[in-house]
């Protein structure tokens, strides 16, 4: 037996004495070898979406101690670039968040690190914003975004408010594997920070001056006044209630019915286990009361508020709508408005992730948009706009967008903001009813000029160690032996995001991707649909992305079943 991973159980029981519930759970777990070796084999990793993982005890678990050891490498890296720097933190509603915010800011002050709290849980945006609005070197978000209540998270920002690059993810990694993560971790008492000004409440006036940028992002000021909208909205438990009711308040919608069941922050998620606004199952309470309420539309963010989805009325019914359709009507709302308002930039752009749907270029460029298309993840749309930035021409940027329910609309923030897209979404639905339409009379509008485009994504869990080798296998394997059909289409294109190739299968004819290496392939086939994989960098998932073009929603979702099931047999899955 590998007696390292017992050694490092066998110390966490001498030292990890500060949480009740850890040392309940080592004791739990005594004699249990899989379940030792599944907690300390291995320690998290720390890259560009910071930590994640299910709370618990060991250094392959969320705790006060991985959460110190991670703040303590990042405070070095800081330290090493700047005498005297600063952070910004916030956290969410999930469970223990107050106690890792804490332990972050009790560890940067023993460092010398300014740090700066919210003193109540903030959604990431506004994380985000702080970093930029205070001139901080880094944040840190305690989330593990829309997970199941088991996991938490960190995530890090850089000084630019967008998650820590890969370059600056990895060196504050070296320092984490230096640090032991109980003899070598600097911290003081929480109080004693705050007497010696080392951490600090964030300021009020950071929390106003955010909401005075979102409203900035108007398209139609006081459209919604008056529009008679009537909503239902939910927070799922987290960090929206506040900030979303606010700005609907602002923009003038007084009709707002919350779901009491998921109005206060509860980081078990009593009545949904996933909560996440693309799971019907998460919005089932919202669409109960919709239709008891008459309401016209379903707003429901996740927990860190930083992505959010909808339905909207349909006859006596509620449609829920897709990241893609979203992105789509918000896309073609922000160019119509804008160029009727003359208000758009010159030479305007807007950004996409590789995952996300192209039908959204073809809209870009009806409105002379140029599409730009990212890797997956909103840290490579933030950092566009920093290049424009760099260049004094952020305002070229108009709208970035994700498939997993992710908008942002101006430069104010580095990462998706459902407060913003909350606004932006009722806007158009107000502006719709004001002119005898609809957002599906649109949508259908946009289908019948450019085609119907249908897009699905099927993800698979792996838990475990055994799950995150059969990952590695299954990617492995794919590069191996490439499919040359799915479901009988013929494979014409290979595009391999880790090996940045693109390959024409007949001719063998090999181009270069000029984006950064990501664990993503692509399959172009015959019929005009694709098929990309790729493992989800903040979850034992797979992740499998169809998209089919037809002539009608029914050929569209018979063509994605018959990818998918393909694909199902193809991965052993």
């Amino acid at each position: 037996m590998d007696t390292s991973y017992m050694h490092e159980y066998k110390r966490w029981q001498l030292y990890a004495t500060e949480d009740a519930d850890l040392q309940a759970e080592l004791s739990a777990i005594a004699g249990k070898d899989d379940e030792i070796a599944d907690r300390f084999a291995v320690s998290l990793e720390f890259g560009t979406a910071g930590l994640r993982g299910v709370i618990g005890a060991g250094t392959n678990r969320m705790n006060i101690y991985t959460v110190r050891q991670a703040t303590q490498g990042l405070a070095q890296y800081l330290k090493s670039k700047k005498e005297a720097p600063s952070v910004a933190i916030s956290y969410d509603s999930r469970n223990k968040n107050t106690a890792f915010a804490n332990a972050a800011a009790e560890v940067l002050a023993a460092n010398g690190v300014k740090a700066y709290l919210y003193k109540t849980l903030m959604p990431t945006p506004m994380l985000s914003f702080a970093v930029r609005h205070m001139g901080c070197d880094a944040g840190i978000m305690v989330t593990a975004s829309h997970n199941p209540a088991k996991y938490n998270g960190y995530k890090a920002y850089g000084p630019d408010g967008c998650q820590m690059t890969s370059e600056s993810a990895d060196a504050v990694y070296r320092y984490i594997q230096q640090t032991d993560i109980f003899s070598q971790v600097k911290h003081l008492p929480f109080e004693e920070g705050l007497a010696s000004g080392m951490i600090s409440w964030m300021p009020d006036y950071v929390e106003t001056d955010y909401y005075e940028k979102v409203r900035e992002q108007s398209v139609r000021p006081g459209i919604c006044a008056g529009a008679g909208l009537k909503l239902v909205y939910t927070p799922l438990n987290g960090t929206g209630n506040l900030p979303v009711r606010h700005m609907l308040k602002e923009i003038g919608i007084e009709d707002v019915t919350v779901v009491p069941e998921q109005e206060m922050p509860d980081g078990n998620f009593p009545t949904c286990p996933y909560p996440n606004p693309e799971i019907r199952q998460a919005l089932e309470l919202g669409l109960k009361l919709c239709k008891e309420k008459g309401a016209d539309l379903l707003l429901a963010t996740d927990p860190d508020a930083d992505r959010v989805g909808i339905a909207v009325k349909d006859g006596d019914d509620y449609r829920l709508l897709t990241g893609n359709e979203v992105g789509v009507l918000l896309l073609d709302y922000i160019c119509k408005g804008r160029t009727e308002a003359g208000t758009m930039p010159q030479n305007p752009i807007y950004v996409r992730s590789i995952v996300t749907t192209s039908l959204a270029d073809q809209v870009a460029r009806s409105y002379q948009v140029e599409p730009r298309v990212v890797l997956t993840g909103f840290k490579y749309i933030g950092e566009t706009i920093l290049h424009l930035e760099e260049k004094g021409e952020e305002n070229r940027f108009i709208l970035g967008f994700e498939e997993s329910y992710g908008y942002l609309a101006g430069s104010y923030v580095r990462d998706k903001d459902a407060v913003v897209a909350s606004m932006l979404i009722c806007e158009m639905a107000a502006y719709y009813t004001a002119n005898g339409s609809s957002v599906l009379a649109q949508l259908q509008k946009i289908y019948d000029t450019y085609g119907t485009y249908l897009h699905k994504v099927d993800s698979f869990e792996f838990d475990g160690l055994a799950g995150m080798d059969r990952m590695k296998k299954i990617m492995a394997d794919l590069r191996a032996q490439a499919p040359k059909e799915i479901a009988g289409y013929t494979v014409t294109e290979v595009e391999d995001y880790d090996a940045g190739t693109a390959t024409k299968v007949a001719t063998k004819e090999v181009t270069n991707i000029d984006l950064p290496r990501s664990n993503v392939l692509l399959y172009q086939l015959d019929c005009g649909a694709s098929v990309i994989v790729r493992p989800s960098g903040t979850e034992p998932k797979i992740k499998i992305y169809y998209s089919a073009k037809a002539a009608d929603r029914d050929a569209a979702e018979a063509l994605q079943k018959k990818l998918a099931e393909s694909m199902k047999q193809l991965l052993n899955l």
